[in-house]
């Protein structure tokens, strides 16, 4: 594992931009702490211990490779549709990769905690697992709407040992945690470090965490030729901070052949502000939490309201690599809405005996929406990000009385 796992179109300049979105904190006290991560990111990237025990971890502990599967029963409907299983990793997600590296950097910089915020709790899970496992403390905010939609990660990250805060300000959803996380970090960053969930914030965050999730597009492109030859026409995958979508879309950037599709939720509907959370088809540019990129906002600037049945993607902003990404035309950005979604979970869950995270779900609705559009010789790779135990109480209240 090398630096040269980042596509250059997703590596930023030395001011932490990719164009014109990203950028370093001009806090005075945060940018000392965030440097120091930097520093510390620069320096284990490049030490072949660290990459030996990464690896060691990842085949070990998190059980990579994930496999590739080809989904025959939703491939009836016209293009062939496969799924890279993420969701087969511990933890249930691909958080757990970027949470593994996250902490052993925390461990190697000295500190005792580390802190984080989470929406759907996979974050949290996999950086409460990956914190017991390197034996630092572990503090984990999150919105009280997304603790009661998600009350079985929230009793995993309680039996793991982690800190759990409820964040009720605001909407109670993904952003107030965030902001609550890092207020808490900004008392006590000498000790701790905050381990962002997704490729989002100031530097050095995305380039770090898109580091890390660069993994599922190496193997996927690997796997993907050797099974089956060639590449696929779409690589698909959900969005909402864009972690998973942008660890499998780095190995395909200079695949011109290749699209890159992300999904973003469309809620309850596109024409209904503040019941979606449809940044890069709606948002505007600015300033959010410390990063510049396109976000949902009010017309003072404010971050606006945001929904999505999936918590793991009710946030206002989306990284910097993939606003850029749109920016130069090398990925499209789709998507989904609450009921599509819903159907998504079903489907996947009936016919092929999988029962994927409402998150993952996006993604998957528009590959059944994409099949029936293109004949049966295209193929497209779904990132199937994450599994639906945490999502199976919420699920069955929703379609009480419809199935």
């Amino acid at each position: 594992m090398t630096q040269e796992q980042l596509n250059p179109l997703v590596l930023p300049d030395a001011q932490g931009n990719f164009g014109k979105h990203g950028g370093k904190i001009n806090h005075p006290d945060l940018a000392e702490a965030l440097a120091e991560i930097e520093a510390g990111f620069r320096s284990i990237i490049a030490d072949a211990e660290f990459i030996a025990e990464m690896k060691r971890l990842q085949a070990t502990y998190v059980g990579r490779p994930s496999p590739i599967y080809h989904a025959r029963s939703l491939s009836a409907r016209g293009a062939q549709i496969y799924l890279k299983r993420e969701d087969l990793n511990h933890t249930g997600a691909h958080k757990i990769n970027h949470c593994i590296g996250e902490v052993l950097l925390a461990k190697k910089l000295g500190k005792r905690k580390v802190i984080a915020e989470t929406g759907a709790g996979q974050h949290g899970v996999a950086l409460a697992t990956a914190a017991a496992l390197l034996g630092l403390k572990c503090e984990i905010h999150m919105g009280v709407v997304d603790i009661a939609k998600e009350h079985p990660n929230v009793s995993r990250m309680k039996i793991l040992g982690a800190k759990l805060v409820p964040v009720s300000e605001g909407a109670g959803t993904l952003k107030e945690a965030v902001d609550s996380a890092f207020r808490a970090y900004m008392a006590d960053f000498k000790n701790t470090m905050f381990a962002i969930g997704s490729v989002v914030g100031p530097a050095p965050y995305p380039e770090m965490v898109a580091y890390f999730q660069s993994i599922v597009g190496h193997e996927a492109r690997e796997q993907f030729h050797n099974a089956y030859g060639g590449l696929p026409d779409e690589v698909i995958a959900c969005v909402g901070g864009g972690s998973n979508a942008l660890g499998l879309f780095n190995a395909f950037l200079d695949d011109n052949k290749v699209e890159l599709v992300g999904v973003e939720p469309a809620g309850e509907g596109l024409d209904k502000p503040g019941r979606h959370a449809a940044t890069m088809t709606l948002g505007t540019y600015g300033n959010i939490q410390g990063f510049n990129c396109y976000y949902l906002q009010n017309e003072d600037g404010t971050p606006a309201a945001v929904h999505s049945i999936a918590s793991g993607l009710d946030y206002p902003g989306v990284g910097p690599q993939h606003c850029h990404l749109k920016d130069i035309r090398r990925a499209r950005y789709e998507t989904a809405t609450d009921q599509e979604c819903l159907n998504a979970f079903l489907t996947l869950s009936r016919e092929e005996g999988i029962i994927p995270a409402l998150e993952s779900a996006h993604a998957l609705a528009y590959a059944l929406r994409r099949a029936q559009e293109l004949p049966a010789d295209k193929r497209l790779l779904v990132n199937l990000s994450g599994r639906g135990d945490k999502d199976i109480d919420f699920v069955l209240e929703k379609i009480k009385g419809l199935y």
